[in-house]
């Protein structure tokens, strides 16, 4: 089942497209917040966004250029502001398709089955992490902050992977060498504190201090909030 979300400020056009959506068989998320639009996107992870031009605080461009700066998931910008100049700016801040309001129902959803079949039918699903800010893309096994990438090594990833898709939870070091070893890596005890120290350090160097907490003689800990 793929994931959409919509975001759309108009509850009554928003409640209809997740009508639809939800009728073809799609699992559907509206925004609510919309001052925490990248917030939401990486907590619902989707694989297609609907996505106004007019919105409360930040308009479609803004949120379509921070949501390309983590992910390359499909973007249809859903507008009245159909003109042409709003059409080459939707294109150029990166979105992938563009329909102009009042649109029939019929034509949506094919746009939007055509794209996530050109998108996934050859690709695995992509997953974002998120914490404090910082985004982790399962696509391309980088860590995004502040606009900035963070090139990870193979064990930084996987053990930032697995503290973050435990969050909240305490990882021992048992399980992270174990995750390690699934990836043919030589992984002892001596070896993990070696990649664990030099994972901290590349987020603190990053502004990110703190962001894996020890929890001595148990393992690792990411604390749950600061989404």
């Amino acid at each position: 089942m793929y994931r959409i979300l919509i975001v759309e400020d108009d509850p009554v056009i928003a409640g209809e497209m997740q009508q639809q959506m939800a009728a073809w068989g799609f699992a559907v998320s509206l925004v609510q917040d919309f001052q925490n639009v990248l917030g939401e996107f990486a907590s619902c992870s989707p694989q297609l966004v609907l996505l106004d031009i007019s919105l409360p605080f930040f308009n479609g461009y803004h949120w379509c250029g921070e949501i390309r700066r983590i992910s390359k998931v499909p973007i249809i910008f859903v507008s009245s502001a159909s003109d042409n100049m709003n059409l080459v700016m939707a294109m150029n801040m990166g979105g992938d398709d563009f329909i102009a309001k009042p649109f029939a129902w019929d034509v949506l959803i094919a746009k939007v089955q055509a794209l996530l079949r050109r998108t996934y039918d050859f690709a695995g699903d992509v997953r974002l992490l998120s914490h404090r800010g910082a985004f982790l893309n399962t696509a391309d096994a980088t860590l995004m902050y502040q606009g900035e990438r963070l090139d990870l090594t193979k064990n930084e990833y996987r053990m930032l992977l697995t503290l973050m898709e435990a969050k909240g939870k305490v990882v021992s070091r048992e399980t992270l060498m174990q995750r390690l070893w699934e990836t043919d890596s030589f992984v002892d005890e001596n070896t993990l504190t070696v990649n664990m120290t030099r994972l901290r350090k590349k987020l603190d160097a990053a502004g990110l201090n703190e962001f894996i907490v020890t929890k001595k003689g148990m393992g690792y800990l990411i604390p749950e909030g600061n989404t």
